[in-house]
């Protein structure tokens, strides 16, 4: 009788287990499931006078962030050529984008994110944000304080079509105190070795397209540029309702600031998962 008894617990005990394995995964199968939002990529876009390796203090912060990150060579020779360009690329991104222009780049992130429905944000860092009918030009000369003019040297170039264009290019021996003053002197000497000159037809080229107008913006503003005078920065960025931070910095401040520029881009970025 107890062998009878202790198998008849032994049957009960196995169909109880069996119940209890079937009924967890139903169980976990209708627990909600959260997951955390994919950072959106950040595309940066460099300015004249620099190339793509202005970005790279950046960079390093916003990988470590788990940041996808994209910086294209930006072709400096005119907005709305260099704007198709930087769309192509753009188009080639999946998912939601943060598009950062420097200097010169504000004006072709403004003009390239025009109508892209995966630009969530602009951020402008030390950058034009012209309006429909505005050049860099007309915006640098709008307020007092650039010192640029009287620090380049103009070298001719041949046009594609036949022709000859201008290239504009920072004198070597005063790169540091013109472009980075807060950045250390071999740094610059090296920066200024590897410059990328801008057509001078670019920099009088007016915009047909304002981003800005339509997508959420961040402007950091450097208060030492001799590039773009302090108060044409502040200007746009007060005109396009910007997220707006200044910082004591020269024109290079992707190089001389790498973490104030990684963090309004991280503001910027932190918006669109919301």
């Amino acid at each position: 009788m107890k062998l009878k008894s202790s198998l008849a617990l032994l049957g009960t005990i196995a169909a109880v287990t069996a119940t209890v394995a079937v009924a967890v995964p139903a169980a976990a199968k209708s627990a909600p499931h959260h997951t955390t939002a994919a950072k959106p990529t950040v595309v940066l876009v460099h300015g004249a006078f620099a190339d793509a390796s202005s970005w790279n203090g950046v960079i390093g912060k916003l990988q470590h962030e788990g940041y996808p990150v994209v910086a294209p060579a930006n072709p400096l020779r005119g907005v709305a050529s260099d704007a198709a360009y930087v769309r192509s690329v753009l188009d080639s991104v999946k998912g939601p984008i943060v598009l950062v222009g420097h200097s010169y780049g504000g004006s072709v992130i403004s003009e390239a994110a025009d109508g892209d429905p995966d630009v969530k944000a602009l951020v402008y860092v030390a950058a034009f944000a012209p309006d429909k009918g505005e050049s860099a030009g007309e915006l640098t000369a709008k307020f007092p304080g650039s010192t640029l003019s009287a620090a380049v040297n103009q070298v001719p170039f041949p046009l594609p079509g036949g022709g000859t264009g201008t290239d504009l290019y920072i004198k070597s021996d005063v790169f540091h105190q013109q472009f980075a003053a807060d950045v250390p002197a071999s740094t610059a000497a090296l920066m200024a070795a590897t410059q990328r000159p801008i057509a001078a037809s670019a920099l009088d080229e007016k915009a047909t397209k304002a981003a800005w107008r339509t997508i959420p913006s961040w402007d950091l503003i450097t208060t030492q540029d001799k590039n773009i005078p302090l108060a044409t920065q502040r200007f746009m960025a007060e005109r396009a309702h910007a997220h707006t931070v200044e910082i004591k910095s020269s024109h290079a401040v992707s190089v001389s600031h790498p973490g104030a520029v990684a963090d309004i881009i991280n503001d910027a970025a932190r918006s669109t998962t919301r």
